[in-house]
C-alpha cells in the first residue's frame, strides 16, 4: 500500500495556526491563485474561511480553488486568457 500523496502546511487562520493537507497540485494552484490576486496564502484561507461554507477548511480551499479556475474556463474567461473560443476547442476535439 501506498503512501499518502497529500502534503501537509501550516497557515494561520483566524483561530491561530492550523494544518492543511492537500494534494501537491492543488497547493500549486493555491499558490497560483494567490499570486494571480496578490494575496497571502494566509489572508486568502482567512477570506475562504470566512465563508463558511460546510465540510471544514481544507474541503472550502478544494471548492474554493474549483470555481476559481472554473470561472477562468467559461468562454470569456477562456478568450481572456488568449485561448480562442471554447467552441473551436471542441469541434477540433471532435474531429
Amino acid at each position: 500500500m501506498s503512501g499518502s500523496r497529500l502534503v501537509s502546511r501550516n497557515v494561520k487562520g483566524d483561530q491561530g495556526r492550523t494544518s492543511m493537507r492537500l494534494e501537491p497540485e492543488l497547493w500549486a494552484a493555491l499558490e497560483e491563485m494567490c499570486q494571480r490576486e496578490r494575496v497571502a496564502i494566509r489572508d486568502m484561507v482567512r477570506r475562504i474561511g470566512a465563508r463558511a461554507r460546510p465540510g471544514g477548511r481544507t474541503s472550502a480551499v478544494r471548492v474554493e480553488l474549483l470555481d476559481y479556475f472554473r470561472a477562468a474556463a467559461t468562454e470569456e474567461g477562456h478568450r481572456a486568457a488568449g485561448h480562442g473560443s471554447l467552441q473551436d476547442s471542441d469541434s477540433m476535439a471532435a474531429g
